[in-house]
């Protein structure tokens, strides 16, 4: 038998009031390019590795969509250098919401995106004593 549905994620979806705004703000974030002129409603697909598609979806044409907040993560983004890229994100202005947490050598802390998501940062706390 043939199994239609993939064990895989596909993408995951970030909701958003101001499509430009959230495309413009994870594409610094990452550090990847941002083209204005290619963001386009209701869906901008950001450029990320790892075969896993990150959407921002403003839902203009589901007029039965009601926008809510994340509150507590539902994805992450993974560091090499978990306190490098807390330092990193500070420096840009990111807002913190949890400080570094760590188990072992490896962390994690959140930090809030334009439209008050609560996003995950996990990875590796390098020792460098």
């Amino acid at each position: 038998m043939t199994r239609c549905l993939l064990p895989e994620v596909h993408a995951v979806f970030v909701h958003t009031k101001d499509l430009k705004r959230s495309a413009r703000w994870y594409s610094d974030l990452l550090d990847l390019p941002f083209e204005e002129e290619k963001v386009h409603s209701p869906v901008y697909n950001l450029p990320v590795k790892g075969g896993v598609h990150l959407t921002i979806d403003d839902h203009k044409y589901d007029s039965n969509y009601s926008f809510e907040r994340v509150r507590t993560p539902v994805f992450n983004f993974c560091s090499k250098n978990l306190v490098e890229s807390y330092q990193e994100l500070v420096g840009k202005g990111v807002i913190i919401t949890k400080e570094i947490e760590s188990h072992g050598d490896f962390g994690w802390f959140h930090i809030q995106d334009p439209d008050e998501h609560v996003v995950m940062v996990c990875g590796t706390i390098v020792d460098r004593s």
